[in-house]
């Protein structure tokens, strides 16, 4: 056990995390240079189309150092602020960390929060200056930023970059010598925890572990100590860029079980694995509970697809343990699910991947946040649909989550990033200023004011800089009110809007301008009106496509041509009450991008 070392690599969005990954890869030889290429670890399409990492990727690599062998097993991390769970999960798996800071950048948001959670779980941190070959980049002041942070040494730091391949050696040296080797008791009860989960359409589910304790071997009996299952280990291996099998793996190593699990829901991710035979007494105390920050219903647009999408759904949750969902049902669209997502990118992201690798089209309606509502009768009703939401009589106050948000900026932005701030109703805690031009604001906000464009608004006006990070914080009584979207006097549930009293009109006028723009003419009027309550608030009209049917009276009497319109005049109003007004996809999303 003392040649093994499990580190991963934290870092802010785009700080070269993946390349970086990739040349540690390149120089220990466990990737030919014919299977290289960019974002080796990255395998879903959207993630090289995007550039981004969403999930957590584990590698096993053999690599010599002063005549010994060494085991390195890294774990490559996203960097986006909704993918923090996965980075969560693969601290919990480790002893050290490579924390990347890209040279021309500094440090951001993420990277503070990501660090904070591996200096909780008591890592090795070795601070990385990635990026050194860029023109732009400030090797001394960044340099200062990560001293002032972890407090280390100027030698500490190990200038590098993924480009060119600078410092790679030096990276590997000092995970061989900084990084602790895992502690663990090879005589003990077999105690493992699972870090993660796949599913193949061939073998059933896959886990991925870690062993703490004792050890596993091929066709042993083991037992999902959570959810109670037992299974025989048919395959266990270790993680190389293909699974390589193995007759047994020992304490303080990664690998993989196939044990011919069917059903999704009996692996949970964070659960502790241990043989029947001599069970474990204690469970592994993994990570935290996810918290979904943003809810929306996700249909199938046809009914009869529910069943197919909710399948999907579960192999969805399997390959990212921070998705939940429930059924739940629309008077407008069906039935459905209502799914909890950790920020509007992960939402996106979901949505993508259920039509890539499930075939599956889906209607997303407008995502909320979940709310607590309070009446005379009863207290602490939770909300996450804005139907669900108690009639206005019967209520006495509503709740809205709030989130501390620290947004790192250039000098430059501050005012700028001060007022979309306070125009989302946000309370400024704190400002500090890390350097002479960076600058750390902390603000309270309501967190339903940042789920739609917030993200994508602060980085327009800071020209790129600014990054964000959030933690939740308590639920605090506000004035909100529900507003509804009635076309036609019908009511469309998957439009409503829980939104605070003093922005609900002008959010119900640009609600019902743009519905106007995208609903289609039909051959009747129809009426697009915002309400609160009983109160109409706006009011837009789609106007009717019309047949010229006058077009043959020319000349003449007025009342022939007065007669033939009062005529069209009642065909329409009876088309309307037997016509139904079809809204299109885009109008569910149209919601978010309202400005």
């Amino acid at each position: 056990m003392k040649n093994i070392r499990n580190f991963c690599i934290i870092a802010h969005i785009d700080h070269g995390k993946s390349t970086l990954a990739d040349r540690l890869l390149q120089e220990t030889n466990t990737i030919s240079e014919r299977d290289l290429k960019e974002q080796t670890l990255d395998d879903m399409d959207i993630e090289r189309e995007r550039g981004i990492t969403i999930k957590s990727h584990a590698i096993q690599m053999d690599y010599e150092h002063e005549g010994e062998k060494y085991t390195l097993n890294l774990i490559d991390t996203p960097g986006h602020v909704d993918f923090s769970y996965e980075v969560s999960r693969s601290i919990a798996a480790c002893e050290g960390a490579l924390l990347i800071v890209d040279a021309a950048q500094g440090i951001e948001a993420q990277t503070i929060s990501n660090l904070y959670l591996a200096l909780e779980h008591d890592l090795e941190i070795i601070p990385i200056l990635n990026k050194m070959d860029l023109p732009g980049a400030m090797p001394g002041e960044v340099s200062d930023q990560i001293i002032d942070l972890i407090g280390c040494d100027q030698n500490d730091i190990i200038p590098a970059s993924g480009k060119t391949g600078l410092g790679i050696q030096d990276i590997l040296n000092a995970v061989i010598s900084r990084i602790p080797a895992p502690i663990g008791d090879i005589e003990a009860p077999l105690q493992a925890m699972i870090f993660d989960s796949v599913f193949n359409s061939f073998r059933g589910i896959i886990a991925y572990f870690r062993i703490l304790n004792g050890v596993l071997k091929k066709g042993d009996k083991v037992k999902f100590i959570n959810t109670g299952k037992e299974y025989f280990a048919d395959e266990i291996g270790i993680l190389r860029l293909e699974m390589e099998a193995k007759n047994e793996i020992k304490a303080g190593d990664v690998g993989y079980i196939i044990s011919g699990i069917k059903e999704a829901k009996e692996v949970k991710v964070g659960d502790t694995l241990t043989t029947l035979t001599n069970p474990c007494t204690d469970i592994v105390k993994g990570f935290e509970e996810v918290k979904p920050m943003v809810f929306a219903g996700i249909y199938p647009v046809d009914t009869e697809d529910y069943e197919e999408l909710r399948e999907a759904m579960g192999k969805l949750q399997l390959n990212d343990a921070s998705l939940t969902f429930e059924p739940e049902s629309s008077a407008a669209l069906g039935f459905g699910f209502r799914c909890g997502f950790l920020g509007m990118l992960h939402m996106e992201i979901i949505q993508e991947r259920l039509e890539r690798e499930f075939d599956m089209t889906v209607i997303t309606t407008v995502p909320n946040v979940s709310y607590i509502a309070h009446t005379a009768k009863e207290s602490g009703i939770i909300v996450n649909n804005p139907s669900d939401l108690p009639e206005i009589s019967k209520l006495t106050t509503v709740e809205e989550p709030f989130i501390a948000a620290q947004i790192i900026t250039k000098a430059d932005f501050v005012g700028a990033v001060m007022n979309l701030c306070i125009t989302k109703r946000g309370m400024l805690k704190n400002q500090v200023y890390l350097t002479s031009d960076r600058v750390e604001l902390q603000f309270e906000i309501p967190l339903a004011e940042i789920v739609f464009d917030f993200y994508d608004k602060l980085k327009s006006i800071s020209k790129g800089y600014a990054s964000f990070d959030y933690q939740p914080m308590e639920y605090r009584v506000s004035n909100l009110v529900k507003l509804d979207i009635l076309l036609n006097g019908d009511n469309v549930d998957a439009l409503s809007a829980l939104i605070h009293k003093d922005n609900s009109h002008t959010f119900g006028k640009k609600i019902c301008e743009k519905l106007r723009e995208l609903i289609p003419r039909q051959q009747f009027d129809i009426a697009i009106q915002a309400a609160i309550g009983a109160k109409i608030v706006a009011r837009e009209t789609v106007k009717a496509v019309r047949k010229d049917v006058t077009a043959k009276c020319y000349g003449g009497d007025i009342s022939r041509k007065r007669k033939l319109l009062e005529k069209q005049k009642k065909g329409k109003k009876r088309m309307r009450q037997v016509g139904n007004v079809e809204v299109p996809q885009s109008a569910f999303m149209a919601v978010l991008k309202l400005d």
